[in-house]
């Protein structure tokens, strides 16, 4: 399957959100980044963008749809949202996923092939998520033509009344958190505090920030913390922020690997260090002058 063209998204951004006080739940923000936004990340290479619920600011392109009635739930929102889909595999997600990752959507995709209908994520607990979800479209489609013609309009219909009627492969949660949903405001704590553990804040802060300013530049970040190091220790401490822009920027402007500049601008500052210590450290071939 080609990620770039093969499969479409659609994302419902709807509902009332009557756990949260009616806030816009999608908005909300964990890393510093909209829920919804979050989301939309991790399915990059969809070729098309649905979100289905009120129009909202968002970081790349999307089309809005609106489910009829407005709230008449998640397969009402799934029924707008295909319609505006071409591809013949689409992606099916809630918008309250902060830690959904590219990694786990491919794995849906490729596990969504023919003669399954479809491929959805199982929690840890064993349970389906048929919003963290990838289903060939024309299976999809007819399902819920099935619907319309049993019940007169999929509103009010709970999702299982879809998936009965699906093939359906299950894949399970690969980092037991890819299926954690913000349903409560203690939810949404859990997560603005895991992403500031240990092993978590450099990943997501670099992604926060990658995002912010609209780039899409691979960072090694232990090239770069060692490249920190050796600037502060052997030039001056302010050098090793400054050292590290500098190897951002020649990096987005030249196409060059992060990892090979860090080298290159590490060793110059070994060799500045080592210069600094003396004629004992120096490997200089140089002639002393006469007397």
């Amino acid at each position: 399957m080609n990620d770039h063209t093969d499969h479409d998204a659609i994302v419902l951004a709807g509902g009332a959100a009557r756990r949260f006080g009616g806030a816009d739940k999608p908005a909300l923000s964990v890393g510093g980044r909209p829920l919804l936004d979050r989301v939309l990340a991790a399915c990059p290479n969809a070729a098309r963008a649905v979100v289905v619920g009120p129009a909202r600011p968002t970081a790349r392109t999307v089309l809005h749809a609106r489910e009829d009635p407005p709230g008449g739930g998640p397969l009402a929102a799934l029924d707008a949202g295909l319609r505006h889909t071409t591809a013949p595999t689409v992606l099916v997600l809630s918008a309250d996923l902060p830690f959904l990752t590219a990694a786990t959507v491919r794995g849906l995709l490729a596990a969504a092939a023919a003669p399954a209908d479809g491929a959805l994520l199982q929690d840890a607990s064993g349970r389906d998520q048929p919003l963290v979800a990838a289903y060939r479209a024309e299976p999809l489609r007819r399902a819920l033509a099935r619907i319309r013609a049993e019940h007169g309009t999929p509103a009010g219909l709970p999702l299982r009344a879809l998936l009965a009627g699906l093939t359906l492969v299950r894949v399970p949660d690969p980092t037991a958190t890819a299926s954690f949903d913000c349903d409560t405001w203690e939810d949404l704590g859990a997560a603005r505090a895991r992403i500031r553990e240990h092993g978590h804040v450099l990943d997501e802060w670099i992604t926060a920030v990658k995002a912010e300013l609209g780039i899409d530049l691979d960072v090694d970040v232990a090239a770069l913390l060692d490249l920190a190091r050796d600037a502060a220790h052997g030039v001056a401490r302010p050098a090793a922020p400054l050292t590290t822009f500098l190897i951002g920027y020649a990096a987005g402007q030249q196409g060059r690997d992060v990892k090979e500049l860090a080298d290159r601008a590490a060793a110059l500052a070994n060799r500045w260090a080592a210069e600094a210590e003396g004629p004992a450290g120096s490997s200089d071939t140089g002639t002393k002058p006469a007397e």
